[in-house]
């Protein structure tokens, strides 16, 4: 695997390039003269709140276009009396209506994200991933600590980098003039292969589960038996579980300890998970 980093225009572009020469049953190449697609399911997992039911995150899944989003609304907003989880909404709602306006097969990601961010008006601020499958590849940008690790034979493959100002602090788009803008995302590229598995995820996975956990989770069952919306609620459930741990070096408190903090357990907060499985395009799945 070859990463590659460039600046361009501005924004940092993260490409990585697998390859692949496998053959498949029908002595075909993988990737050439077939279609795939990314069926996915998701579970979400709103911390325990009654004044905020809805938790602040929010996510969507655009089957016809093959795209995903997620986003986490930024809770230090909750001091000004302000539910940062309307602004993470609209804006993942606004993402998905400008994803339907763009052409199959040359999405332009950096736009969706900038029309999504002009049209979302609520008081707030939000972190916020957005992917689609194109052939073999999965696209992205990136602001903030969300992301999607992608998982090959069951084991880890790739991580999407995060982006903070410091520990606990991530790139963030919003109303407030201190608040990022859609030239500090980072585009990636990732090329996949067929049965790989994408999990994408706000921080309230990431802090919560290492990659090992969640490959012994995948190690649980077969490629034939992948059921996304299932695997994503077994993720989030783990995630959740973890997150109540008061004793446990979580994946926060480790990064809080690095960074001279004090922090030990897990770390309480909405839970957000899509698996994406890449299949056929004319698998039931």
């Amino acid at each position: 695997m070859i990463i590659k980093r460039r600046w361009v225009e501005g924004e940092l572009e993260v490409t990585t390039l697998t390859k692949y020469y496998r053959l498949d049953r029908e002595g075909v190449r993988s990737g050439e003269g077939r279609k795939w697609k990314m069926v996915c399911g998701a579970c979400y997992l709103p911390k325990d709140n009654k004044l905020k039911p809805l938790g602040e995150d929010a996510h969507f899944i655009c089957k016809e276009k093959q795209a995903v989003g997620v986003a986490d609304g930024v809770g230090g907003w909750a001091a000004k009396g302000v539910d940062a989880g309307e602004y993470a909404r609209e804006l993942m709602n606004n993402a998905e209506i400008a994803i339907h306006q763009e052409p199959n097969g040359h999405m332009d990601l950096k736009g969706v994200l900038n029309k999504a961010f002009l049209n979302t008006k609520p008081e707030g601020s939000s972190t916020a991933c957005l992917a689609v499958l194109e052939d073999l590849h999965l696209k992205a940008i990136n602001v903030g600590d969300s992301g999607f690790l992608v998982f090959r034979n069951k084991a880890l493959m790739y991580r999407s980098p995060i982006q903070q100002h410091e520990f606990n602090t991530p790139y963030q788009l919003g109303t407030s003039k201190t608040c990022d803008l859609p030239c500090s995302a980072m585009r990636i590229a990732v090329a996949v292969l067929p049965e790989d598995i994408i999990v994408f995820g706000t921080d309230g996975l990431l802090d919560n589960m290492y990659p090992r956990e969640i490959e012994d989770i995948l190690k649980r069952g077969t490629s034939e038996e992948v059921n996304p919306e299932e695997l994503a609620s077994t993720i989030a459930e783990f995630a959740l579980y973890n997150s109540l741990d008061k004793y446990r070096c979580s994946p926060f408190a480790r990064a809080a300890h690095l960074e001279g903090k004090q922090h030990i357990g897990g770390k309480i907060d909405d839970i957000t998970v899509i698996v994406g499985h890449i299949v056929a395009d004319n698998c039931e799945n």
